[in-house]
C-alpha cells in the first residue's frame, strides 16, 4: 500500500502544474547511439527561474536527439536550442488544460485506489486460506480483516489527500 502511494506521487511529479520541474522530462527518453535513454541520464537538467527548465547535455551531439524527444513527447513544450543548451519555458496552463490536467491526477488516484485494493484482497485470501487450514481461529481471521480494512481505509484517505493536494497546486494561476 505505501509503494502504491509512492508510485502515485511519482507519477503525480511529471504532470505539469504551470511551474517548471526536472521530473516533467523523466518520462522522455531520447534514441541515443542506438539505445533509449531517459534524458536525466544523459544531461544535467536544472531550473533557473520557476518558468524554465535548462538542459545542458554532457555531450553536446546529443542536443539535436534531445530536441527532438521533446518535440515528440506529449508534454507539449517547445524546446529553444542554443548550441550548448536547450531551454524549455513553461507557458501558463490555460484553464482548459488545467482541467485536463486535474482529470489525469484524478484517474492516478483511482489506479492506486485499485492497487491498494488489490493489496487488501490478497491480505483477506491469504488470511481466510491461514483460517480454512486451521493455522488461526475464526475471531482472529476476523480481526485481521478488520485491520486490513483499517490500514486499506487509512491509505485510500492519503491517496485523495495526495490527489487534492496535486488539483490545488494545478489550479493556482
Amino acid at each position: 500500500m505505501e509503494k502504491a502511494i509512492q508510485v502515485l506521487k511519482k507519477d503525480l511529479l511529471t504532470i505539469r502544474a504551470g511551474r517548471a520541474n526536472p521530473a516533467l522530462l523523466d518520462k522522455v527518453t531520447v534514441e541515443y547511439y542506438g539505445t533509449e535513454m531517459p534524458i536525466n541520464q544523459m544531461a544535467n537538467i536544472s531550473t533557473p527561474d520557476p518558468r524554465t527548465l535548462a538542459i545542458q547535455p554532457w555531450d553536446k551531439s546529443a542536443l539535436g536527439e534531445i530536441e527532438r524527444a521533446i518535440l515528440k513527447s506529449d508534454l507539449g513544450l517547445t524546446p529553444t536550442n542554443d548550441g550548448s543548451v536547450i531551454r524549455i519555458t513553461i507557458p501558463p496552463l490555460t484553464e482548459e488544460r488545467r482541467n485536463e490536467l486535474v482529470k489525469v491526477a484524478r484517474k492516478m488516484g483511482e489506479e492506486a485506489k485499485v492497487a491498494i485494493r488489490n493489496v487488501r484482497r490478497d491480505a483477506n485470501d491469504e488470511i481466510k486460506k491461514l483460517e480454512k487450514n486451521g493455522e488461526i481461529p475464526e475471531d482472529t481471521a476476523r480481526r485481521g480483516q478488520e485491520e486490513i480494512q483499517k490500514l486499506t481505509d487509512r491509505f485510500i484517505k492519503e491517496v485523495d489527500q495526495v490527489v487534492a493536494a496535486k488539483e490545488k497546486e494545478m489550479m493556482e494561476i
